[in-house]
C-alpha cells in the first residue's frame, strides 16, 4: 500500500489493482486522486418492491430500468410515478428505447415522446448515452434528447466502455450541460477487467463528473474502487437472486457497509 504525498491524496493498493509505483511519490499510469467524496450507492430496480427494498437498505439512489434480459431499457411512465409515490431517495430513469446504443432520427423522436412524458410522471433525473454507428460518441443525438430535459441531471451510461475510442469518448463528454455523472466499469468486459484501466488513466477526473463504477460489480470490488478514489458505485445482480428475484435489502445494506467502511 503506498499513499501518494501532496494534496489531494488517497491511498492507492497496487497488490490488487495491477499498477507500479516510481519514485518522488509518483505513480506510473495515474494521478493523484481528490479528496473522497462521500460514497453514493445506486441500485437498479424494476419495481416497486425493488425500490422500497433499495432505499430500506440505505441506497442512496435509484436507477429505474426495464427489461434487464436486454440490459436495461425504458420503464413505463406509470411504474415511475408509483415508484416516486413510495419512496424518498433520488430515480435516475433510463431512456434507452432499443437494444445497442445507436439512435436513428425516428428512435430520437420517440425517445423525444417518451421524455416528456416520464417529466409528467415526476422524472427529475435521467440515465442516457448513445454511440455513432462507428462507435463514437453521438454528440447530436445525446444534445438533442439533453435539451428535452430542461436542466435535469442525467448519467452517461455504459455506452462509453463500448466506444471504439475511449479517450476520445471521455473528452467528448466533456462540457454536456447536466451531465454530472459516468457510469462505467473501464472495460466493455466489466469491472473485473476494467479496474486495473480506472486506475491507470486519468480522463475520467478530468471530464469534471462522478465516475460512478458498476458492471458486473463484486464485493471485492469496492476496497480497490475506493483506494482510486472512486466512492460511487452501481449494483443489481449483486443485490438480488437473478433478474426475476426482487432486491435483498439485507444485501443492499451489505452494500452500503462496505461502501462506507
Amino acid at each position: 500500500m503506498v499513499r501518494v504525498r501532496g494534496k489531494p491524496t488517497t491511498w492507492w493498493d497496487f497488490s490488487t489493482l495491477g499498477v507500479a509505483a516510481t519514485g518522488g511519490g509518483r505513480m506510473m499510469g495515474a494521478v493523484t486522486v481528490s479528496p473522497p467524496q462521500s460514497g453514493l450507492l445506486e441500485i437498479i430496480a424494476l419495481t416497486v418492491a425493488d425500490a422500497v427494498a433499495a432505499q430500506d437498505g440505505g441506497a442512496d439512489r435509484i436507477e429505474v430500468v426495464a427489461e434487464m434480459d436486454r440490459d436495461g431499457l425504458t420503464p413505463r411512465p406509470e411504474l415511475v410515478a408509483e415508484m416516486r409515490a413510495a419512496v424518498d431517495i433520488p430515480l435516475r430513469i433510463m431512456v434507452r428505447g432499443t437494444d445497442g446504443f445507436t439512435a436513428d432520427a425516428d428512435e430520437l423522436a420517440r425517445l423525444l415522446a417518451v421524455v416528456a412524458e416520464l417529466r409528467a410522471a415526476g422524472a427529475e433525473e435521467f440515465v442516457l448515452g448513445f454511440l455513432t454507428e462507428d462507435g463514437h460518441v453521438d454528440l447530436e443525438a445525446t444534445r438533442v434528447v439533453v435539451e428535452s430535459l430542461d436542466g435535469c441531471p442525467w448519467t452517461f451510461h455504459r455506452a462509453v466502455d463500448h466506444a471504439a475510442d475511449t479517450e476520445r469518448a471521455w473528452a467528448d463528454l466533456r462540457g454536456l450541460p447536466g451531465l454530472d455523472t459516468v457510469l462505467t466499469a473501464g472495460s466493455a468486459r466489466g469491472l473485473e477487467d476494467g479496474l486495473p484501466r480506472l486506475a491507470a488513466r486519468d480522463d475520467w477526473r478530468e471530464c469534471g463528473v462522478r465516475l460512478l463504477a458498476g458492471g458486473g460489480l463484486k464485493h471485492a470490488h469496492v476496497p480497490g474502487l475506493r483506494s482510486i478514489g472512486v466512492t460511487a458505485i452501481h449494483a443489481g445482480g449483486l443485490v438480488r437472486d437473478s433478474w426475476d428475484s426482487p432486491v435483498d435489502s439485507t444485501r443492499v445494506r451489505a452494500l452500503r457497509e462496505l461502501l462506507d467502511a
